[in-house]
């Protein structure tokens, strides 16, 4: 079972809707004991970065969330927000990140050229080696709400990178963890198809 990590912020039913049409069981909570018997995890989230990392303080989910994705080693997909929350800091706040990968998130700096803040809309994916959950996915194109993006210290996590004023990271990898600055929930068919490889992981 897919447990969708409940932090008070974020497209839930959205995300747990299209894991119900391609027929993939999910479950939101925020229960720890839930969150610990689960297969799989998404860490969705939509807001500010503080307010997002103080949830999960306040909600008691930092220890089982440390336990399952770094002691035994669960999937988990972080969307949007919830990518940013994987790494050290942001720019966007004064607290620590979950701290599972070494990356950071920054503000877009972009200079006029027309390019506005936020970065709306749909948008291009260059895969970066192994496709991994985007296999079987052509010409990907998936749908984007954001002001910062994450900078990784090593190639090695950018999974995929997207044009906008510059290439920024947009999705990333690191062994069991995943995350992507786009929200597969909105992105229709390849939103579908991402979910399915993420489900079907071991």
């Amino acid at each position: 079972m897919i447990l969708i990590v409940d932090i008070g912020m974020g497209n839930l039913g959205s995300i747990q809707n299209m894991l119900k049409r391609i027929k993939v069981e999910a479950k939101v909570s925020f229960d720890p004991s839930e969150i610990d018997k689960a297969s799989k995890l998404v860490l969705p989230g939509v807001g500010a970065f503080d307010n997002a990392m103080q949830s999960l303080h306040q909600r008691g989910l930092i220890d089982v969330l440390n336990q399952k994705v770094l002691r035994d080693r669960t999937p988990i997909l972080g969307i949007c927000l919830g990518m940013q929350l994987l790494g050290t800091d942001s720019e966007e706040g004064k607290m620590k990140g979950l701290g599972w990968m070494d990356a950071k998130t920054v503000r877009f700096r972009l200079s006029s050229n027309g390019y506005k803040i936020p970065h709306m809309g749909w948008n291009t994916i260059d895969i970066k080696g192994d496709p991994g959950i985007f296999t079987g996915i052509d010409e990907p194109r998936f749908y984007f709400v954001h002001s910062y993006h994450m900078v990784c210290e090593h190639e090695a996590d950018v999974l995929t990178t997207t044009p906008y004023g510059y290439d920024f990271v947009s999705s990333v990898h690191h062994e069991n963890i995943w995350g992507t600055q786009f929200h597969p929930e909105k992105s229709h068919k390849f939103g579908m198809r991402l979910f399915s490889n993420f489900a079907g992981l071991e």
